[in-house]
């Protein structure tokens, strides 16, 4: 009789049953042994494919798709809640979220070049500092002094970290660049002069 269940095929898994069955119900070997039918399982996937929902060191960042290992997904990462299994609607929800932060950067972009715009065809930014021997002027003009002056005379607010002047110690004409956007930047002019 194990002959025969060895011989079966892998297909014929309903055969098995039944002969499992009428196994179970109590067919005797001699001797008074029971035969046992031990029926082989296919391999359970070992990985799954999924998304995190944080960085994880050594792993992956944010948002990235994965393919990890089953356990160490069911062991750690969806206990600490750091990750979840890719569906449909969740890959949906992903390219929804994609085309939103591209049209985010884009419209910022477009808003920086504006402002490049308007800083560039303003002329050049004056600014009045105390005279020294020639052309020397007392003290020095920093990037706040620009700040300051671009928001009194465009009514703009620019954070002075963006600003990046030379030095300026003389009177004269310079060039600043203000960093608008990782792409764009304002060249715009400096008027130093003294009172």
């Amino acid at each position: 009789m194990a002959s025969v269940v060895s011989n079966l095929s892998w297909s014929s898994s309903s055969l098995l049953q039944s002969i499992g069955e009428r196994l179970k119900e109590g067919t005797k070997l001699p001797n008074n042994r029971k035969a046992f039918v031990i029926f082989a399982q296919k391999k359970t996937k070992k990985t799954r494919k999924i998304i995190l929902k944080e960085d994880v060191p050594d792993l992956g960042r944010q948002g990235q798709l994965l393919d990890v290992r089953a356990g160490f997904f069911r062991n750690y990462l969806l206990p600490t809640g750091k990750a979840q299994i890719v569906t449909p609607l969740l890959l949906k929800e992903m390219k929804m979220e994609e085309e939103r932060i591209e049209s985010e950067k884009k419209r910022v972009k477009e808003e920086a070049q504006q402002l490049a715009l308007i800083f560039e065809t303003v002329g050049a930014f004056k600014v009045k500092r105390k005279g020294g021997k020639g052309k020397q002027i007392f003290g020095s003009v920093t990037a706040q002094d620009l700040v300051d002056i671009i928001k009194a005379q465009l009514q703009r607010e620019v954070d002075k970290k963006i600003v990046f002047l030379p030095e300026i110690r003389e009177t004269g004409e310079y060039i600043a660049e203000l960093k608008l956007h990782p792409e764009v930047t304002a060249r715009v002019r400096v008027n130093v002069f003294a009172n």
